[in-house]
C-alpha cells in the first residue's frame, strides 16, 4: 500500500500506476443528475450538464469517469453488505468489469479471498464549501487503491507500506497512523522531498489535546 497526506497526490499516484499496468483501461462513466433544492424555482435554476457534473470531485464519491483494469486494487466507499465484508474502506482486487456490475476479490479480513459483485448505486455528495450545487451520481462505489490517503488508511493493516511525504503531513496523528499501518517497521519505506542524508519531515502534534 502507498500512502500520502493529500488526496490530490493519491489520485495522481493511482492514475500513474494504472497506466503502467498491462492492458487497456475500461472507463466507467457515471450518470449524474442535478437536484433542485427545496423551495427553488426550476425556471430560475440553470441545470448543470451531466458532463459538467462528472468533473466534480468529492471525498465520499467515486470519480465521474472511473478508469479500471482487471487486477487493479480498489476501495469501497459505501457500506453495501457489512455481514458479507462489504463495508466502507474494504479493499478488493477487480477480477471482471462489465457495464452494470464489477466482480472483485476481497483483500484481508475474515472474508479474504471471497468473490463479490459490486453494482451501480445512487450517491449524493456531502455539501462543502467547494461544492455549491446538489446532485446525484450513479456509479460503482469504488476508487482506485494502489495509493490511499493517510486518513482513509486508518484501521488498515498490510505487510508493506510506502509513504509519500514529499508533501508533509498537516494534521495531528497523521504520521503515527501512516507509520503504524505495516505489520513490521522494517517493511516501511518513506519518500521525502529531499534525498540527502539529513532529510527530515515534520510530525504535527497539537500539545493542547494531550493536556
Amino acid at each position: 500500500m502507498i500512502l500520502a497526506p493529500r488526496n490530490v497526490d493519491v489520485r495522481e499516484i493511482n492514475e500513474q500506476i494504472l497506466r503502467l499496468m498491462s492492458g487497456d483501461a475500461s472507463q466507467c462513466v457515471s450518470a449524474d443528475e442535478h437536484i433542485l433544492e427545496a423551495g427553488a424555482d426550476a425556471a430560475d435554476t440553470e441545470p448543470s450538464s451531466p458532463e459538467d457534473l462528472r468533473t466534480f470531485q468529492a471525498l465520499n464519491l467515486p470519480p465521474g469517469k472511473l478508469n479500471l483494469k482487471v487486477g487493479c486494487p480498489v476501495i469501497l466507499l459505501r457500506n453495501l453488505a457489512p455481514p458479507q465484508g462489504l463495508c466502507n474502506g474494504t479493499r478488493m482486487i477487480v477480477t471482471c468489469i462489465s457495464r452494470q456490475v464489477l466482480e472483485a476479490r476481497l483483500i484481508g479480513g475474515e472474508h479474504d479471498g471471497e468473490v463479490v459483485m459490486i453494482p451501480h448505486i445512487s450517491m449524493i455528495p456531502t455539501m462543502s464549501p467547494e461544492l455549491t450545487i446538489s446532485f446525484r451520481r450513479i456509479q460503482f462505489p469504488v476508487r482506485l487503491a494502489f495509493a490511499l490517503s493517510i486518513n482513509k488508511a486508518q484501521g488498515q493493516s498490510v505487510h508493506y507500506i510506502g509513504i509519500d511525504l514529499r508533501a508533509p503531513v498537516f494534521s495531528h496523528g497523521q504520521l503515527y497512523v501512516a507509520l503504524s499501518r505495516a505489520t513490521c517497521s522494517g517493511n516501511v519505506k518513506l519518500l521525502l522531498q529531499d534525498e540527502s542524508e539529513d532529510s527530515v519531515t515534520y510530525n504535527v502534534v497539537y500539545n493542547e489535546v494531550l493536556i
